[in-house]
């Protein structure tokens, strides 16, 4: 499958997980009302954007090319949305025995929708 890039982006990264105090009442739960494996959230490969990045094509359903992180590169869909306080900014789903991880200047590049 050959997929169409469209833009790219440098942002700064980092990682949440499914917990009430990272995320809402409802952690498992996305945004976009997707569920969330609590056994394995980061299986999903899924992250929020901050709401800036939808008004350039960063929405739900999304899927993106993320560079810069090392362990976290790779395709990833974006199916959460982050605090309103946030900007330029993505967050990983990842499983709660990884802790710490923010990275900046993290190349996002968008495949399709």
């Amino acid at each position: 499958m050959i997929l169409n890039l469209l833009k790219s982006i440098l942002v700064t990264a980092t990682i949440y997980h499914a917990t009430p105090e990272q995320t809402d009442s409802t952690p498992f739960i996305t945004a976009s009302g997707m569920y969330i494996d609590a056994d394995c959230p980061q299986c999903h490969r899924w992250i929020a954007v901050s709401r800036d990045l939808e008004e350039l094509g960063f929405v739900f359903g999304t899927r993106v090319k993320i560079t810069g992180t090392g362990y976290l590169d790779g395709i990833w869909t974006v199916q959460d949305r982050m605090n309103a306080r946030w900007s330029n900014r993505i967050d990983f789903l990842v499983n709660e025995d990884i802790t710490g991880g923010k990275w900046e200047h993290i190349k996002i590049e968008l495949l399709s929708y």
